[in-house]
């Protein structure tokens, strides 16, 4: 059975994929496919068909049907990977959400109490919000643009002169060192190249760093607009056709200007083009859930599709880091946007309503540090969420001159996305509402509410998983959304009354946790919000032996809900349970091949696994001679030369070594990153490895993630009640397996 079910599974699959390359051939044979007038037909027919969906009015067992045979129809075909298949359940999502919303806004407030509407309309704005999201979502990742690289002319003497800027306030030098030293091994005709560190915080300590290795050490007398003030003061005293900007801690490849520089060459309107934004160490979900490369963290989201999606409406965002802006265009925009606090997004608009072209391409030539604390993640999305407020206050994409539609509605999701603090409050406390209060949120039998609510939740949740893939893990966003939902809640209100108050706050990068502890102050918030949830589970329970007939379902479907919340805030809570972190250098992982030689000059081939500027793990081949504390040597391939590195035995593992660089010369310095951070390949098959996953394994994983972190937070309750409550669920335990 299940192999004739797999053969009618892959001929349904040829031939949608046959389908759809018949229609995208047909645009070449037949031109009247390309013909304005035949979209615009197949528009209208499009949109009638699902305006009539839309508006059908049906009872309940049609629309039990037709909800039934809708998301059979999407599960059945949810794993053809093919541009049909996109559109099929982008459309069929949109029938159902928009029957949904339809429903609640005709259907769901016929009559009621003060109370009941009171938390009804808070509910409605906040479906009103997800609906308007969801829509913008599918729009901007329609069609993922997937640009490739384009070959720089053979003549480099017709190749234009760039200057690579590293602006820097208060990070270590240590964090920065690498940056500036792969910034210098860029492959580029070194008469048209030169590398600028805007140091900001006016340090000493660069100042020699930067005379000694032979780059241009760079300040100001103020500090007036933070880092779009460092780089506009940088740009009124240097020259080059392009502008590279880095952070600090960004270390680019050597090849990152011979693979970004090709797609300006005969495009003289493209005046900026942005690669991703690549972490090697994990951020602190991925460090506190112990999900590092397992799970997706959102920048992948953001730079595997996102971006790509918004390449396509010519709307690709400046990021701030790992980009070639063309000068001349920037300056004409007055430089960087020092208006808000995230000048990045704001340059690219201000690009845009000037007409000129962005492009995306999504080939990782540089990688950075993640933020190492949930406080400083923290600290570095509320910068995020104001600044974007900010614009949307102040330069609103939807209004004013210059964007295309597509544009404005990339750029109004973009902020909109960060208005999502209030509506996550009230999905992640609407329940309460009744199990506490009684208040029927939404005037409607349960049934009904199933009937219409699960059908386009689960249609929202496959189209979503289909488009994102393995760039993002269904109900991830969930958990990131409740961790930061309080903390962006009061910034972006605020910004919308206020828009000019609020200043630029730097990310701290490079940081220790020398011992793991958990973030009290940072969870409050969120642990009260559990509380009440938890509370609402106990009048539920209540609930459940006095109510009778629908009310009985009413409050099942609330406490599954609740349920479901306690579990996000679960995971929530262990997201604040900080990690240690005591390597000073975060490691990446290398593939090559390299020898370990000993002062009496014996030879061991070995391959590296990982490495930091502090040292490297290796797999060494018939290794039963090398001991802990042994001083060596390492020689490492560079191009067409090797070099030597002094490095101290710091563990031993079976054939593992784990070698710690012995005082290093500046020189070896530079040689170490040439031959790792900025080779070319390094960062190919780190970028994006998480598998794909089905919604309910994913779903899963947050359960038991979700139920760890209640299990930690009541090991935090006094000993007295933690050993009462193990006591007491022991001894019904063993009573049931006696009664067994």
């Amino acid at each position: 059975m299940s192999n004739l079910a797999g053969r009618l599974f892959a001929r349904f699959q040829s031939r949608a994929t046959t389908l759809f390359d018949a229609l995208m051939a047909s645009s070449d044979r037949y031109p009247w496919v390309a013909d304005p007038r035949f979209r615009l037909t197949a528009l209208l027919l499009v949109s009638g068909v699902f305006l009539f969906y839309t508006g059908l009015r049906m009872d309940l067992q049609s629309q039990i049907i037709f909800s039934l045979v809708v998301v059979t129809y999407a599960l059945a075909i949810r794993r053809i990977n093919s541009p049909v298949t996109r559109m099929t359940l982008v459309f069929l999502s949109i029938v159902l959400s928009s029957r949904y919303l339809f429903w609640r806004l005709t259907e769901t407030f016929d009559e009621g109490n003060w109370l009941d509407y009171s938390f009804g309309f808070g509910l409605l704005i906040a479906e009103l919000y997800a609906f308007i999201v969801l829509m913008l979502g599918y729009v901007q990742t329609i069609w993922p643009l997937h640009r490739r690289p384009v070959p720089l002319p053979e003549d480099t003497s017709s190749w234009p002169s760039v200057d690579i800027f590293i602006p820097s306030y208060n990070e270590p030098l240590d964090v920065v060192k690498p940056t500036v030293l792969a910034a210098m091994a860029i492959d580029w005709p070194a008469d048209k190249i030169k590398v600028y560190v805007l140091d900001d915080g006016r340090r000493q300590d660069f100042r020699e760093f930067c005379e000694s290795v032979g780059v241009t050490h760079v300040t100001r007398t103020n500090n007036f607009h933070a880092k779009a003030g460092n780089i506009n003061a940088a740009l009124q005293n240097t020259t080059g056709d392009y502008v590279a900007i880095f952070d600090c801690d960004h270390i680019p490849t050597r090849s990152f200007l011979q693979v970004v520089m090709g797609w300006f060459t005969g495009y003289p309107k493209l005046a900026m083009i942005q690669t991703p934004h690549h972490f090697f160490s994990p951020d602190p979900f991925e460090k506190n859930l112990k999900t590092f490369k397992k799970v997706p963290n959102e920048g992948e989201l953001f730079y595997g599709l996102l971006q790509d999606g918004n390449d396509f409406w010519n709307a690709t965002f400046f990021c701030g880091s790992c980009a070639v802006i063309r000068r001349t265009q920037l300056l004409e925009v007055g430089g960087i946007a020092v208006e808000t606090v995230t000048e990045d997004a704001h340059t690219a608009l201000k690009l845009h309503r000037k007409g000129y072209d962005t492009a995306y391409l999504a080939v990782a030539q540089a990688a950075g540090l993640a933020t190492e604390s949930l406080s400083g993640h923290v600290g570095q999305r509320i910068r995020w969420a104001r600044g974007m407020a900010q614009i949307f206050r102040m330069d609103n994409p939807l209004m004013g001159k210059g964007l295309s539609l597509g544009q404005r509605l990339c750029y109004a999701n973009a902020m909109m996305h960060f208005f999502y603090g209030l509506p996550r409050l009230i999905f992640l406390t609407a329940p309460i509402a009744y199990l506490v209060f009684g208040a029927n949120v939404i005037q409607a039998s349960a049934i009904e509410i199933a009937t219409f609510a699960i059908p386009f939740l689960i249609l929202a949740n496959t189209a979503n998983s289909h488009i994102q893939g393995n760039y993002r893990h269904s109900f991830w966003n969930e958990v990131y959304e409740t961790v930061l939902a309080w903390y962006i809640l009061r910034p972006t209100m605020y910004a919308l009354i206020n828009p000019k108050a609020g200043k630029f706050n730097v990310t701290a990068k490079g940081g220790l946790i020398e011992k793991s502890y958990f973030d009290m102050k940072i969870s409050g918030p969120y642990i009260v919000v559990l509380l009440l949830n938890l509370l609402a589970l106990a009048f539920g329970v209540w609930r459940l032996f006095t109510e009778v007939g629908d009310e009985f379902q009413t409050t099942i479907i609330n406490m599954a809900w609740t349920g479901y919340n306690v579990l996000l805030l679960g995971a929530s809570v262990l997201v604040a349970r900080e990690s240690i972190q005591r390597r000073e250098h975060p490691r990446g992982q290398l593939n090559i091949e390299v020898s370990v030689q000993t002062p009496d000059e014996r030879i061991f081939r070995a391959k590296v696994l990982d490495f930091s500027m502090g040292g490297l793990g290796l797999e060494v081949e018939h290794q039963n001679r090398l001991y802990k504390d042994q001083k060596l040597f390492v020689v490492m391939p560079l191009s067409t030369r090797k070099f030597v590195l002094p490095v101290r035995v710091a563990s031993v593992n079976g054939n593992r070594l784990g070698l710690q660089f012995d005082q290093l010369t500046q020189a070896q310095e530079r040689d170490l990153v040439n031959a790792t951070f900025a080779r070319a390949d390094v960062w190919v098959d780190s970028w994006a490895v998480s598998s794909r996953k089905l919604s309910m394994s994913s779903l899963w994983s947050i359960v038991r993630i979700g139920a760890f972190g209640n299990i930690y937070l009541l090991r935090k309750l006094p000993a007295w009640v933690w050993l009462g409550l193990k006591s007491r669920l022991s001894l019904l335990f063993k009573a049931k397996e006696k009664n067994a």
